[in-house]
């Protein structure tokens, strides 16, 4: 599993890998753009917005939603253009959209990060029809990985400066989340702090550390780690699974200020893992 670069860009804050159609999109966040990266060739292509953008996420419809500065909004891939949803909190212009996923059944969760890391001050949400963003964790002050279990039941939640990982019950009718627990307390395990995370076919964690130059497969319910991949760069930011089976692990890094890392802002593969990921679902 030793990883490789691919694709030429180097981001300043690689987040946020998808795997849609054949392609990885990711989002450099403080460089604006959201990236379309063809892994056979290794072309790239970019949609540069007027905003800091922390994810991007394909819709039914065939547009994509990306979640920035100033609130939620739509991009057509074509015409480059976008369109404002809502902004559930113009009354913290220090918060800003970071990560989010789609769950199982169609439904848009995105969260919020406190940029001035004032504690408690983001939120976990739901959009909902009629543009409304319902809070469904409150209180947190990083909103960042969000995974789901391959049936849908649970899910997986990191606000990072917890250092922990909590399950949710999850309902698909509702798209409601209960029942919070620790699963896996990273504060003893490494020297770094989760950041994305995404989920196999087997139900385990895979968790990029932040500081930590590494990704790690854990076991949700021992809380055992499985396996590592170390990256050639410190920040280590998040991962999903791609290529035509789903077996390769897509891996975003940015750039630590005032460290020398050869790599750093690159895009990372590790190819033909054992198991595969489970496929992303669109915004309904």
């Amino acid at each position: 599993m030793t990883p490789k670069p691919i694709g030429s860009r180097i981001s300043q804050w690689g987040e946020g890998p998808v795997w849609w159609r054949d392609h990885l999109y990711y989002v450099d966040i403080e460089g604006h753009t959201l990236v379309r990266l063809n892994p056979l060739d290794e072309t790239e292509t970019t949609w540069v917005l007027d905003q800091r953008i922390g994810f991007a996420l394909p819709c039914a419809d065939g547009r994509w939603i990306w979640g920035g500065d100033h609130g939620l909004y739509t991009l057509d891939l074509e015409s480059g253009e976008s369109e404002f949803i809502v902004d559930p909190e113009p009354d913290l212009p220090r918060n800003r959209f970071n990560d989010a996923a789609v769950s199982p059944d169609g439904r848009l969760f995105a969260g919020t990060i406190a940029t001035d890391k004032t504690t408690g001050a983001a939120t976990l949400y739901r959009l909902d029809p009629g543009k409304k963003c319902t809070p469904v964790v409150p209180n947190v002050t990083n909103s960042n990985g969000i995974a789901w279990s391959p049936e849908g039941t649970a899910c997986y939640y990191i606000d990072t400066p917890t250092l922990k990982v909590l399950r949710f019950d999850y309902r698909a009718e509702t798209g409601e989340w209960t029942a919070p627990r620790v699963v896996l307390d990273t504060d003893p395990l490494i020297n770094a702090v989760p950041d994305g995370m995404c989920a196999d076919a087997e139900g385990k964690l895979w968790i990029a550390f932040c500081h930590g130059g590494c990704v790690i497969r854990f076991d949700p319910d021992t809380g055992r780690e499985l396996d590592r991949i170390s990256i050639p760069c410190i920040e280590t930011t998040s991962c999903c699974f791609g290529g035509p089976d789903l077996r390769d692990l897509y891996i975003t890094t940015g750039i630590a200020p005032n460290k020398e890392a050869p790599h750093a802002g690159r895009i990372f593969v590790a190819n033909n893992l054992p198991t595969p990921g489970i496929p992303q679902t669109v915004v309904s």
